[in-house]
């Protein structure tokens, strides 16, 4: 599966959290989501950056940081769109290797998304199994 076939699939999928996903494609949304929080939250970082430096005589920020602000609330709200289709994405690739979904709840604890990578990670179970049939 490649780049665009796998975004398309997660897109179709949005809040899907039955079946089986591959690891193609859950990397390859991964990538989508790391590429897509780059573009959305770098030109805020940045205007905000050069706003705070270019202050006025009262101590007050520039336009610039202002713009950053309002950039960084939409990234915020795209970010927060985008992660529903994450989350199922993730429980389909869980349930590739014949985990429960609810195993994204260790994103939660310290140290537990160490061990989800590592479910992520690895092969899904071969054939069939309680959560359908093997991905295409």
């Amino acid at each position: 599966m490649g780049f665009v076939e796998a975004v398309r699939t997660c897109f179709q999928k949005y809040a899907s959290f039955d079946g089986r996903a591959t690891r193609s494609e859950f990397w390859w949304f991964y990538l989508f989501l790391t590429l897509v929080t780059l573009v959305v939250f770098m030109p805020g970082y940045v205007l905000m950056i050069v706003g705070a430096a270019t202050t006025d005589r009262n101590d007050t920020p520039g336009a610039a940081f202002w713009l950053g602000i309002v950039l960084m609330i939409i990234g915020g709200l795209v970010i927060l769109a985008l992660y529903v289709p994450f989350l199922a994405v993730g429980c389909r690739r869980l349930h590739d290797r014949g985990q429960s979904g609810w195993l994204q709840l260790l994103l939660l604890v310290p140290c537990g998304n160490i061990v989800l990578l590592i479910f992520w990670v690895l092969e899904g179970t071969p054939g069939d199994n309680a959560y359908g049939p093997k991905p295409a």
